[in-house]
């Protein structure tokens, strides 16, 4: 997750740069960089692989001058972690800084080299520089020429500018990357957050998604990519600021809800080259094609995410999957076959019956691979592979972000087996990853349709129960979104195969209960429908989770229907979660419980 920072003061700017990436060292990178622009306009800039110590040490040896500057901690996505690599680039008279994925770079890159520009990196960021550069050398205004180039990229991202010839001048925007302003009596910053900030600013500015920003010491001109002005304001913030900080959201769950487009590219650069649009070599050291089953073992949400990933797996590699529930894990007399994966999932790497499920596995010498978002963990001590989800701090009892990162891993690693195994060709595991590809950009637009769940969610809160619908991987989303509601809102939800409904709960069905069914458009899609037609016949109170591609078939029996975006397969199943949290969590606070920490529930449950 890469670090951004930018000054424009009163004194030199490197120094006080170097300080505020020191504190977004939290966030993991590879590379570090900074340019300033001396009150001649001129730009000088310095950056090396490695850790900042690395950069500390080049700037000793040449300080560079100037009060306004910008400054980059690199988490690779683009490229190896090299000095050529590293951010800030620069295209004369641009540098820019770069957090996220812009998915039109190849397309971009190659617009740019016939037109002549001259590119010396394998970063999607270097493109952004170049288009900048064009816009102002045609004459544009700083203003229009950040207008145009926000409207040529395609992805999730947070970005900050500095110009030579423009002292005292920065810009930055924003969609699905966080990115905040830090105000103070002769100072003002841009932050990937308030960490970096606060121990210098007194007031902080949260840019919202599609906010640009045209900064001096004076004056902060905040518009949206239209270049129509936007109204942000400044709240104060203390002195400390811990890793744990809402921002301007209201609960923490809301935030992390909306930090998914950031942390879902961060996760899926781990795996996947972006650049070169293939599975990330060494990124997982598990040959699938020597497997002849795999198990996956977790609890709660994490268990929703291996029932997910056993569709993934059993579809595209062809390999069987075991999945238990990691509490019933040891205690049903389990073989503990030598040519079988044991596979646990746990957000915090803590979770007691997993954990222990993990140590039954290994005692029995099955080599055990690990999904966690926790790196310093017993979990991650203790398994042979250690899978990364990089979602960062969760606070929020409720799992949102880990869970998506979870997903987002197991598809990965579905991927990465069908290749091992010869049951996806080349060009099918490209699509595979392009779809992983696109999927920061896919939770963004999913994200924009916040207020037409709150208003659905008016009609949930206040029901006694709730029935949840599905088929194949939208099963395990239907049952992670009765989970949801369950934990937050304390509403009885059941989630259910849409083909069980038969079987006895839609004897439970009247005008009173609303009857989630998530129904992408996919090879399940017409089944989906009858189960849905058998609701409508009975009264039932019918919300579909769909798409644009399934929306008309069920636009007449449906109570309400939220579409989503349309998406390749492999994405669908993350794709529908999105609007499940943002329904549990809206009913939540219509029925004022507690939204970040519901009663009787913790984050890391430590004990069987």
């Amino acid at each position: 997750m890469c670090g951004i920072v930018g000054v424009i003061g009163t004194s030199e700017a490197a120094p006080l740069l170097l300080d505020a990436l020191k504190r977004l060292e939290y966030r993991g990178y590879d590379s570090a960089g900074i340019a300033t622009v001396a009150p001649d306009g001129a730009m000088t800039r310095r950056r090396a692989a490695g850790k900042l110590r690395n950069l500390e040490a080049q700037l000793q040896g040449g300080p560079l001058a100037g009060r306004t500057g910008i400054g980059h901690t690199r988490w690779a996505t683009h490229g190896a972690p090299t000095e050529g690599n590293a951010h800030p680039h620069v295209a004369e008279p641009v540098a820019v800084v770069h957090n996220g994925i812009i998915e039109n770079f190849r397309a971009l890159r190659r617009q740019l080299e016939a037109d002549g520009a001259v590119l010396s990196s394998e970063t999607d960021t270097e493109a952004i520089a170049h288009l900048a550069a064009r816009h102002l050398a045609s004459g544009a205004p700083l203003k229009e020429a950040l207008v145009a180039t926000l409207a040529a990229l395609e992805g999730a991202y947070a970005l900050a500018f500095a110009f030579a010839g423009h002292p005292g001048v920065l810009a930055a925007a924003r969609v699905g990357s966080p990115l905040a302003i830090g105000l103070a009596d002769d100072l003002v910053m841009i932050g990937s957050d308030a960490i970096a900030l606060a121990p210098f600013c007194e007031r902080i500015i949260y840019l919202e998604d599609g906010d640009v920003a045209l900064l001096t010491a004076d004056v902060i001109d905040v518009f949206d990519r239209s270049g129509a002005p936007v109204h942000r304001t400044a709240t104060s913030v203390p002195v400390q600021v811990s890793l744990a900080e809402k921002g301007n959201y209201r609960h923490f769950m809301a935030k992390e809800i909306h930090e998914q487009p950031e942390v879902l590219a961060r996760t899926i650069s781990h795996y996947v080259d972006v650049g070169a649009g293939t599975l990330r070599s060494g990124a997982v050291p598990v040959d699938f094609g020597r497997l002849a089953r795999l198990s996956i073992s977790a609890c709660g949400t994490a268990y929703y995410a291996g029932l997910t990933a056993r569709y993934y797996f059993e579809r595209l590699a062809g390999l069987p999957v075991d999945l238990d529930v990691a509490s019933e894990y040891r205690y049903r007399a389990r073989p503990f076959p030598a040519d079988e994966l044991a596979l646990f999932i746990s957000q915090s790497g803590e979770t007691a019956d997993t954990l222990a499920g993990l140590r039954a596995a290994k005692a029995a010498g099955q080599r055990i691979a690990a999904v966690l978002n926790v790196a310093t963990s017993t979990m991650a001590r203790e398994t042979d592979v250690f899978l990364p989800t990089l979602a960062g701090p969760e606070i929020g009892v409720a799992s949102t972000k880990a869970f998506t990162c979870q997903l987002a891993t197991l598809a990965s690693l579905a991927v990465k087996a069908g290749a091992d195994r010869g049951t996806l060709s080349d060009a099918e595991a490209a699509e595979h990853v392009e779809a992983l590809v696109e999927l920061p950009r896919l939770v963004a637009e999913t994200l924009a349709l916040e207020a037409q769940v709150e208003r659905v969610a008016r009609q949930v809160a206040s029901a006694q129960s709730a029935l949840f619908l599905g088929r194949g991987p939208a099963f395990a989303i239907a049952m992670e979104g009765a989970l949801k509601l369950k934990e937050l809102s304390y509403i009885h939800a059941e989630g259910y195969p849409a083909g069980e409904l038969k079987h006895g709960p839609i004897a439970l069905v009247d005008d009173r209960m609303p009857v989630v069914v998530v129904a992408p458009s996919d090879d399940l899609f017409a089944k989906t429908v009858s189960n849905i037609e058998e609701v409508h016949a009975r009264g039932g109170r019918i919300i579909a989770i769909t798409d644009r591609t399934g929306a008309d078939a069920i636009a007449e029996t449906a109570s309400e229907l939220v579409v989503v975006p349309d998406a390749p397969p492999l994405a669908k199943p993350i794709i529908a979660a999105i609007p499940l949290q943002l329904l549990a969590y809206h009913s939540a606070i219509i029925n004022g419980t507690d939204v970040d920490q519901p009663r009787n529930l913790a984050k890391s449950v430590t004990v069987e």
